[in-house]
């Protein structure tokens, strides 16, 4: 599963996970910019499996439904990619009335993992193959600038973090990481006005 499809490395990510068999799971808030994505990418790959499902991570309502939904299908989830994300906006709050960044960044995929958490754990045993949850994170957690995208960012590598040492106590065969893509160009950054893009390709 992929969080966060529709623009940058989500694309990319879904295009490569696609062209090695991968059956990938799009969940992100904008379904028609999804499944623009999605025919594209079977007009490359012929074969490929890929799917759309609404996510909206800012509203944990819509993380529960999303997550339900995903529980009902009964599918298998051996990879979870949390993605999505939205950088140096202007003060916003989400529909739970908390900070925009804190609450799309961190908190829409804390709460998604751990309500897939036991979907994954039944995966690994059932497929003898090792899980792997990766948190996109960045290396704008250091720096002093954009406080609440510091946070946020800061919040995914502490999730990860805690997340693989209960892993291992549970003796799971599922991996957590952090990972810092690097400084790679992508709408996120359209709230700084370096690039023009539409700022509702947030997840």
């Amino acid at each position: 599963m992929l969080v966060g499809a529709s623009s940058g490395i989500g694309i990319e990510t879904t295009r490569v996970l696609a062209l090695r068999g991968v059956h990938v799971i799009m969940a992100l808030r904008n379904v028609d910019v999804g499944r623009n994505v999605k025919e594209a990418i079977l007009k490359e790959i012929r074969g490929a499996k890929v799917e759309v499902m609404e996510l909206d991570l800012s509203s944990m309502a819509s993380v529960r439904k999303f997550a339900s939904e995903y529980r009902s299908s009964n599918l298998p989830l051996n990879l979870l990619i949390n993605n999505a994300g939205v950088m140096a906006t202007p003060f916003m709050l989400s529909h739970d009335n908390i900070e925009l960044q804190f609450a799309t960044n961190h908190l829409g995929h804390f709460l998604l993992t751990d309500l897939l958490l036991e979907t994954m754990k039944n995966t690994a045993r059932e497929s003898n193959i090792e899980g792997r949850i990766v948190n996109l994170s960045s290396e704008a957690h250091r720096y002093s600038a954009w406080s609440a995208y510091e946070q946020s960012k800061l919040a995914n590598i502490l999730h990860a973090k805690e997340l693989a040492r209960r892993l291992k106590e549970d003796v799971v065969e599922i991996t957590a990481n952090s990972v810092h893509p690097g400084a790679i160009m992508t709408n996120l950054a359209h709230h700084l006005g370096l690039i023009n893009s539409n700022p509702s390709n947030h997840s």
